[in-house]
């Protein structure tokens, strides 16, 4: 941890970088995470054919979704304090659908979307404090060209 002076205020603040392996752990979470991601994305590429007509298309939708959501968790996983509102809309979703799952526990798959999205919640949430994920937010944080 280094100290430095607030240009501004003129006080001194800390600078909590993570330490190697938090920031090692953090981004290997979002990796694994990435990567786990594609299974749900392969199997419902694998339903698309069996699917009546009426739900092709929210199907194939819901489908691709996956492969954004892989990409963002990968994105994190190379550059994760370089992703400013990444890992807030990551956290957000994730979170709301977990919360949403718990209280409709008596229709299909929600006790499956439950576990699994309570899962990366929590994997994207102890990414996010091992990588100072908040961090992308200060002034400076995206490189010299992004404060224009």
């Amino acid at each position: 941890m280094t100290a430095h002076v607030d240009i501004r205020t003129g006080t001194a603040t800390a600078d909590t970088k993570p330490t190697r392996w938090q920031d090692r752990t953090g981004r290997v979470l979002m990796a694994i995470t990435a990567a786990a991601t594609l299974l749900p994305f392969a199997e419902g590429l694998s339903r698309l054919g069996s699917l009546p007509d009426d739900m092709v298309l929210t199907e194939f939708w819901r489908t691709c979704a996956y492969i954004v959501f892989a990409g963002m968790w990968a994105l994190l996983a190379v550059a994760p304090r370089k992703q400013r509102g990444m890992w807030e809309l990551l956290l957000f979703h994730k979170i709301v659908v977990t919360v949403q799952a718990a209280f409709v526990l008596d229709i299909p798959h929600a006790t499956r979307t439950l576990i699994a999205d309570g899962l990366v919640s929590l994997t994207t949430t102890a990414a996010y404090l091992l990588c100072r994920g908040w961090q992308s937010w200060r002034r400076g944080a995206l490189g010299p060209d992004d404060n224009r």
